[in-house]
Formats: C-alpha cells, structure tokens, sequence
C-alpha cells in the first residue's frame, strides 16, 4: 500500500456555518488530512420558492443525502451568497458582473476567510474548488452547442463553451479578485476545464460560435468535424443496428459514424486541444493576478469518459501541478441509463441489452461477469447501495492516468463521499494501493459520517 503525500478534503462553506470553524478543523486534522478546498460562498436553510436543493439532484435522478446533517437536516433547500464584496472595478472589461452580495454576504461571508487563515496556521493547504467555465448569470450565447446549433436538453452540469472569450475574461477578473481578497490561499483547483458528458446531449457539445472562430485560427477544418459530429448523432439518434453497436469498431475512437471515422478523431483532437487551452487561460490568469506562486490542480473526467469530454491529461501535466481524476462511481452507473435511454427511445428496432453493453463496454466499467445487460442494472445508486462499479475498471482507468501523467505532474485522485462505508472504503483503498498515485482528495465533507472519517485515517495509515 502506498504511502500518500496529500489528503485532501473538499468542505464547502454551508458545512462551515454549520458545524463551525474549530470544530471542522479538529476532525480534519484527526484524519491526517493535509489539504482542504474551500468555496467563497456561504448558505442558509431555505424554502422551495428562494432556494436550491442540497445535495445536488442531478437532473433530477440523484436520491442523495448527506451523512452530516446540515443545519439540522440530511436535505434541504438552501440559499446562498458569495462571502465578500467583489472589486467591480476588476470587471469592467467583462461582459459578466461580479456575483451580487446579499444579506448572507453581510451576516456569515467573513466566516469563509476565518477558515482558510485557521486552517493555513494549522499546516494545511487550502485551495478554491470552483467552476472552470461557471460564470455568474451564465448566457445562452455562452453555452455550448449541439452540431445543429441548439443547446443539449437537461445538462446535468451547466457549464461554458471552453472557447468563449466572455467566460475567459471573467475569470481572469475572478481570480483577480479571489486572490485580492484571500491572498494566503495555496491555489485554485478548477472543475469541469473539459466537456461534462453525463447526459448523451452533453457528449455532443460543442459547435457555437465560440469554437467555430477558435477552431479556424488554429487550423481545424470545423466543418468537416461538425458534419461527422452530426452523422454520429443521427446514426445515435434514429438510425443504430445492432451490429453497429456491437461492432469492434465501436470503441474509444468513436469510429462507427460512417465513411468519415478520420474527423471524429479530429473531433476528439480539437476538444483535447479546447481542454488544454483552457488550463493554459487558467494558468496565465493566475500569473497575471500576482500568483505565479499559486498551485493548479484541474478535477478531470476519467479515461474512457475523457475521450469525449477532452480532457487530456498529457496536455494537462505540462500546465498543472497535478490532475484529480474523478473516483465518481455513481456517476459512471448514472451514465448508462442517460446514454441508453435516448438511443433506445430513438431506435425501437434495437434491444435494450445491444445498446447497454455497448456503452458498458465503451466506458470500460466492467470485469468478465460483472457487468448488466439492462438499463435497471445501472441509474443512480442510492445511499446504502455499493455502485456497480467492479474494482478493476477503477483501478485500471487510474493507471491509465498514471501512464499518461508519465510524472509530469502530481496525480491525486479525487474520490467521492456518496455510498455505503464498505463501498467507500473500497474506492479509498484501491487509490493507496496505486502505484505512483501522490494523494487523495475527498468530495465532500457533508457525506463524510464519522464512520468514514475513522475509515480514512486507518487507510491513509
């Protein structure tokens, strides 16, 4: 078993306010934890009409619930307010405001700096985990696009086009005025720097104008990739065989599109490059603001979801000082059902268990046997039910990152609090017994029981 040089752990400001300063740190501190990622937000309880629900739904899909009750409850609807007073004056080149204060930023925002400067004095790290394309008031012009120019139906995660020049300087601006405001911050840790694909709509993204004009000045032939990027998609969507499904030819590559296989390759190059580019504006605007001392360290989609979300983590290891592969298993069962039940309702012709073996082998989440063959197989797991997700397709996508990091970068897995002890524990132990793997990050505070806290200090022993 490996012995690991970071433990982080994710504590967004909600479970700051509700358990306290002192008391976070203490049970941090407890576990061996040597990091923490914060978020400049702070929260209250709610009601249906003003607030957002916690944990997170998912498009509707997800039975979550917290394991640490926040203000009192295990779920509920929750409000929030940034927790300082932006600097307008830094977003003046922006087509996007500053994130607008409330009544929350007045009565608990300071609480948000109280917890970095307590957890710095105690030797932690501490980053800012936010979107990497997530601005405040996000536009439609601003949102990625299928190949026919509409935006996908139910993104799970509303997230840019990687290519807007407006998202780019609003976080510069961003940055800019975290930095300002909370100058003992290790660094920021980004998410999402790539195409999210939960829902099959999301795969497709993105052909707006952003990338259009990104694409020519960097000698892609965009319209070439779109109309390969639009056969695909039919064939998806009105068109499939099952041969088609089960051909070797669907695979990574994505290669079952037709006649043109060469430009859905081309495709996957120009989102890999969109990606990275995307890192580089990070890096840069991190520099510009004062903190070229400042780490960055992107959260990133696992191999083989990373093929069509863009990440590249070759790329990424020259520009980051590590990568977080995502360990969210509940996500990868979730994923089946969004990408089996369109092509299934577009394609009667097909049998249910063609089209979910296809995608299982395509995202690469089984062992001999221990794959379904039915979209009830898979969905959201819910919270006393382990993921169906076998170790090995964990444990090889991770060194499947190792390999391609080649030490470039730190590698420091990021795994999620959701499930069962046994489950959890068994995501925690399969990333220590990786070998090259430098930490571990934990997403998030609020599904870590006391039971799991006492499970993570006896495996990072």
């Amino acid at each position: 078993m490996a012995k690991l040089d970071t433990l982080g752990i994710t504590v967004l400001g909600d479970f700051i306010l509700s358990e306290g300063v002192e008391a976070i740190i203490e049970n941090l501190l407890r576990i061996g934890t040597t990091a923490v990622a914060v978020n400049p937000t702070v929260t209250a309880a709610a009601d249906e009409d003003t607030g957002s629900f916690q944990p997170p739904i998912d498009a509707g899909s997800s039975p979550r619930v917290f394991d640490r009750p926040l203000f009192g409850k295990h779920s509920l609807w929750v409000r929030g307010g940034v927790s300082y007073q932006p600097r307008e004056e830094f977003y003046k080149d922006s087509a996007y405001r500053p994130r607008q204060t409330n009544d929350l930023t007045e009565l608990h925002g300071a609480i948000i700096g109280q917890f970095i400067d307590r957890a710095v004095e105690s030797g932690l790290k501490v980053y800012f985990q936010i979107g990497a394309v997530q601005p405040s008031g996000l536009r439609d012009e601003d949102r990625p696009r299928l190949p026919d120019g509409t935006i996908p139906s139910n993104r799970m995660a509303d997230t840019a086009s990687l290519a807007s020049e407006a998202v780019r300087s609003y976080n510069r601006a961003y940055i800019k005025d975290l930095l300002e405001e909370y100058p003992n911050v290790t660094g920021f840790r980004p998410d999402w720097p790539e195409y999210p694909c939960y829902t099959l709509g999301e795969v497709f993204q993105d052909f707006g104008q952003h990338v259009a004009k990104w694409a020519a000045n960097r000698d892609f032939d965009f319209e070439s990739i779109r109309a390969s990027a639009s056969e695909l998609w039919n064939l998806l969507h009105s068109t499939a065989t099952g041969r088609s499904l089960n051909n070797a030819d669907f695979d990574r590559d994505w290669t079952l599109s037709g006649e043109r296989p060469e430009w859905v390759r081309e495709w996957r190059r120009l989102k890999a490059a969109l990606s990275v580019d995307c890192l580089q504006h990070w890096r840069d605007a991190i520099n510009a603001a004062g903190g070229k001392d400042k780490e960055l360290s992107a959260n990133a989609f696992m191999p083989t979801y990373s093929t069509v979300t863009g990440f590249d983590f070759a790329g990424a290891a020259k520009i980051c000082d590590a990568v977080s592969p995502k360990l969210y298993t509940m996500h990868w069962s979730l994923m089946v059902k969004f990408w089996a039940d369109p092509i299934l309702a577009a394609n009667p012709q097909l049998s249910e268990a063609s089209v979910v073996r296809a995608l299982v082998r395509f995202m690469e989440i089984e062992d001999d046997g221990t794959g379904g063959a039915s979209v009830s197989d898979y969905g959201y797991p819910a919270p006393d039910e382990p993921h169906p997700i076998a170790s090995g397709p964990q444990s090889r996508k991770l060194r499947e990152v190792v390999a391609e990091v080649d030490h470039a970068c730190l590698v420091t897995p990021l795994v999620h609090g959701y499930g069962p002890l046994d489950d959890f524990t068994r995501r925690l132990e399969l990333v220590t017994q990786c070998d090259a793997v430098s930490g571990l990050w934990i997403n998030r505070y609020g599904y870590l029981s006391d039971d799991k806290l006492a499970a993570i200090r006896d495996t990072m022993q």
